[in-house]
């Protein structure tokens, strides 16, 4: 028994090694250097299209051309990684607003299934299946796997595609979509594409952890929640005196810089024709006006026997609470702007209810101290 495990293990690792077929080997990626494998297998002609590595980090070939007068024809290769691939299209290489074609093979080897998608939004409810603008040419969209490749064929009714970029996404491996939902990609990237000269650009692109959402998530940690944690310091724990200080101009410094990294983000955003998105941006800029006032109020704080104090204390405490309540606001509105799930608007929810809470707490034994002296 144990020279057989030997054996084994041998067999496996020379396979490794020197490429020798196997079953526990993955067997080679689709190239252009090589005929298309499933041409038998796809509804129309392959033989004349242009071949391109679309997506060099994620192995996707792109073989698209002119195969009559109005059809333009696309076969999407990548590698079989139990879950959906997607190719979508677009004129200024983003996702939302735009339409999408994803196809997958169901579980347990089953039918290949392929979905036209309106990209509505970031999250999987957002993009519902079944819609988009996409002039699909009728039964010719199909998804085969073979030999550890998918390959995702269809054709667009359409003398010349209108679209300047392509957006081409991949899903957690693994997961397949659920009532034809997809779940969130793991990655996607996009780029320009030449229909006339038969080219494509090298995508660029990462995790599904993109810019807008490094827009999102620092303004909200920055000014939606080390903001409100500053305020509790100044309000409630002036008795650590000179503890409290320390603390609430470090937590209010650190809220100011991130949420200025998150609107510069925000700002450098492609948003045309997003709903909204002037009054978030015009808020964003009403808080970032109050917070510059409020480090300059740090410069130029009266002594506290001046008679000036009493104004400037005014002054800070109102800036400061009308900054974090715009600041809250603007986040829900950003949360609906980007349509994401319920579950990041209800985990601020959960935090705003607990500080909310914490400050009535708070105040009320205050006013209990206050009233005992």
């Amino acid at each position: 028994m144990k020279l057989e495990k030997n054996s084994i293990f041998f067999v496996l690792l020379v396979g490794i090694l020197f490429g020798f077929s196997s079953p526990f080997v993955s067997s080679q990626l689709d190239s252009c250097n090589s005929a298309l494998p499933v041409s038998n297998l796809i509804p129309f002609n392959t033989t004349s299209l242009t071949c391109t590595n679309a997506w060099s980090s994620q192995s996707f070939v792109l073989r698209f051309g002119q195969t009559d007068s109005n059809t333009w024809s696309f076969v999407l290769s990548a590698p079989d990684r139990g879950t959906y691939i997607a190719i979508g299209f677009s004129n200024n290489g983003n996702m939302v607003k735009n339409s999408a074609l994803a196809g997958w093979i169901s579980s347990n080897g089953g039918p290949g299934i392929v979905k036209q998608y309106y990209l509505g939004g970031y999250s999987s409810g957002s993009c519902p299946p079944d819609q988009g603008s996409l002039p699909l040419v009728a039964n010719t969209s199909v998804i085969i796997s073979q030999s550890s490749q998918l390959y995702l064929a269809f054709q667009l009714n359409t003398q010349m595609p209108q679209w300047s970029h392509l957006i081409y996404a991949v899903g957690p491996s693994g997961s397949l979509p659920s009532s034809n939902y997809l779940p969130e990609h793991s990655s996607k990237a996009s780029g320009t594409v030449d229909y006339s000269g038969g080219t494509v650009s090298g995508a660029s692109g990462g995790s599904s952890f993109d810019k807008a959402r490094w827009h999102g998530l620092l303004v909200t940690l920055g000014w939606g929640i080390l903001m409100p944690i500053g305020i509790m310091m100044a309000r409630y724990f002036k008795k650590y005196d000179p503890f409290w200080f320390y603390a609430h101009i470090s937590i209010q410094g650190i809220g100011f810089v991130l949420g200025l990294v998150g609107i510069i983000i925000g700002f450098s955003l492609d948003d045309d024709g997003v709903n909204n998105v002037d009054v978030h941006k015009a808020i964003g800029i009403i808080i970032l006006v109050f917070g510059a006032l409020q480090v300059k109020a740090f410069f130029i704080r009266p002594v506290k026997t001046s008679k000036l104090r009493r104004y400037w204390n005014w002054y800070h405490h109102n800036i400061g609470r009308a900054a974090v309540i715009l600041g809250i606001a603007n986040i829900f509105l950003g949360l609906n702007i980007a349509d994401e799930s319920t579950g990041w608007t209800v985990g601020y929810g959960i935090f705003l209810a607990v500080w909310g809470l914490s400050c009535i707490f708070l105040e009320v034994k205050l006013w209990m101290s206050n009233r005992d002296d």
